[in-house]
């Protein structure tokens, strides 16, 4: 992984101590990573990028760490693999506060969170209490689209 700029080097470091979690070598190797792509993230893609570097339950005990403190959330995907994107602000210890939808491209295999879509309001029937909801939308992303079209 390349050398980090010193100011995306301090808002790594102001991240993870506004949660209150020590400023390890782990945590800013794998939350620069999140910085740096556009999409979310597999347990695996972490690991091809980081893992020579940090050991497999280094990479999980960090992600889950970085889940239970709002720094990350989990987005589940069809083929029942777990991937990972930032939280927005408004995210913190405990509790997830992403009412958006994610986008599965079928072509180039990303996900993506797209904040200005918002999860529709559910009615359920009495007697059930929704705790979250997730919308999972598959396609093909803008990316994709506009290369089909070149």
């Amino acid at each position: 992984m390349p050398r980090v700029a010193a100011s995306t080097e301090k808002k790594i470091t102001a991240l993870l101590k506004r949660q209150a979690l020590s400023v390890t070598e782990s945590r800013k190797r794998i939350l620069q990573y999140f910085l740096d792509q556009p999409g979310a993230l597999s347990h695996g893609d972490i690991e091809k990028k980081v893992g020579t570097t940090f050991d497999r339950v280094t990479i999980y005990r960090t992600l889950q760490t970085f889940v239970d403190r709002g720094l990350i959330h989990t987005i589940p995907s069809a083929d029942n693999a777990v991937r990972y994107a930032l939280c927005k602000d408004e995210c913190g210890d405990g509790h997830h506060r992403h009412e958006h939808i994610h986008f599965v491209c079928q072509q180039c295999h990303h996900t993506f969170c797209l904040d200005e879509v918002v999860t529709p309001v559910l009615k359920l029937p009495k007697g059930y209490s929704p705790r979250q909801v997730e919308v999972l939308v598959q396609g093909k992303c803008k990316d994709c689209t506009e290369t089909a079209k070149k």
